[in-house]
């Protein structure tokens, strides 16, 4: 790789050097120049985009969904600025895919459309991508989503995609990742090599929104590296299994997806700052019986600074409960977290010293249906996030989901930030 060019401009702020950093970062940011990194985005989409070989004679498939979304907040946000109460939206995802001898195309476009939050308002590209294989070889060009991991409460290793935040604060919602990936599946294992074009900043609610800090996250993005979104990104994963075990190992070097949040001159919004990493991670999972053992791991370089971070636990399921059709499964994980708490010199991070105890309950039923609660306690300060997760199919095209989240801030940081952001949502599917 090029070696990294640090501008004084852009190199990041120390605890005494905040207000020259607003000086020397944050005015710099012109119009000029976001105009310019959104006409590189487009153009690096497009030139992706172009280059699939289109197929002349193959077989099509058209499928997706268009759902309707209310959110409801029984409290008042902690900035007058946010809205009360009610948040609806209209989602579509048409899904185009489209096969030919050893070939595969996809096309995922997904569309958001919020009544309170112009930011929560957006257009992506899930998937746009070629695919073929030759052998024990596999080719993939444009954009794709990539998931690694195996524990319910954290999704720790999974580091491909950014997430896309004003979904939902799960991080399971991702932006398609522009890339090249090459694979090889041998009897001794899968390793797979990641080159990343274009890097995809991070989505936050903005003034009006909830589920946010205090301070409006500006877009406004500052970087590390000289080439900011163009810089290219690097990851190689080996995984594989053996008997009852699963596991994978990956090396990645780039910019990080989670950025610092570092206060303007001003301190009146927050300003993300994407520091350039080096990580190695693992997954680990053990299958026995009625027994789920999940583990993952990571190394993080960042910052000047260097952490690790784990997160492991069960799932165990009982079949048939009580005479019926129906499986419950208990689970129990614990995350430990080694960064600084300090969100100028680290990303800001939840779950660093917590407890998620959970059920899962799939009756197995015609209608699909399922239900997930659980409660992620952090063992220092005592907050509290309680969640729900429902869903039911309705006919063959209709399906309904219920999610709620309720947080008891105690004294974390991040935690007592959403205490007023308790809320409901109900949403309804029409599958095609």
């Amino acid at each position: 790789m090029s070696t990294i060019e640090q501008k004084q401009s852009r190199r990041s702020p120390s605890a005494g050097e905040s207000d020259r950093m607003g000086r020397a970062g944050f005015c710099l940011r012109r119009r000029a120049d976001r105009g310019r990194r959104a006409r590189i985005g487009s153009c690096v989409s497009l030139w992706l985009i172009a280059c699939l070989p289109m197929p002349l004679a193959a077989d099509y498939r058209l499928s997706g969904y268009i759902a309707t979304e209310a959110r409801f907040f029984p409290d008042e946000g902690l900035d007058a600025r946010q809205f009360d109460s009610l948040q609806t939206s209209l989602l579509l995802q048409p899904e185009f895919s489209w096969s030919r001898d050893d070939e595969q195309y996809s096309l995922i476009p997904f569309v958001h459309l919020d009544s309170q939050d112009s930011r929560r308002t957006h257009v992506d590209l899930r998937e746009a991508y070629w695919r073929a294989v030759r052998g024990s070889w596999e080719v993939l060009a444009g954009f794709n989503r990539v998931f690694w991991g195996v524990t319910e409460s954290n999704h720790l290793v999974d580091i491909i995609n950014q997430t896309d935040f004003v979904e939902d604060i799960d991080a399971e919602d991702k932006l398609g990742q522009p890339m090249l990936k090459l694979s090889s599946q041998r009897d001794w294992g899968t390793l797979d090599f990641y080159l990343l074009p274009w890097f995809r900043e991070r989505t936050f609610p903005g003034k009006h929104g909830r589920l946010r800090f205090p301070l409006v996250t500006d877009g406004q993005a500052l970087y590390q590296s000289s080439d900011e979104q163009n810089h290219i990104d690097l990851a190689l994963r080996y995984s594989h299994y053996i008997g009852d075990w699963d596991f994978g190992f990956y090396y990645f070097d780039g910019t990080g997806r989670e950025p610092r949040l570092i206060a303007n001159t001003a301190g009146d919004r927050l300003i993300p700052f994407y520091d350039l990493i080096r990580q190695v991670g693992t997954d680990i999972q053990f299958t026995r019986g009625a027994w789920l053992w999940k583990f993952e791991a990571l190394w993080r370089a960042q910052h000047g600074d260097h952490y690790s971070a784990a997160v492991g636990g069960f799932e165990y399921t009982r079949y048939q409960i009580f005479a019926s059709d129906a499986d419950l499964g208990l689970l129990l994980e614990y995350s430990r977290d080694g960064r600084s708490s300090d969100p100028g010199r680290q990303p800001p991070v939840l779950l660093d010293d917590d407890i998620f105890l959970g059920m899962r309950l799939s009756l197995n039923d015609v209608q699909s249906s399922t239900l997930l609660a659980g409660v992620v306690i952090d063992r220092d300060t005592r907050a509290r996030q309680f969640s729900l997760e429902g869903e039911r199919r309705l006919s063959d095209h209709w399906s309904l989901e219920l999610e709620s989240r309720w947080f008891d801030g105690g004294g974390d940081v991040v935690a007592a930030a959403l205490r007023n952001d308790s809320h409901v949502t109900l949403r309804l599917s029409r599958y095609f």
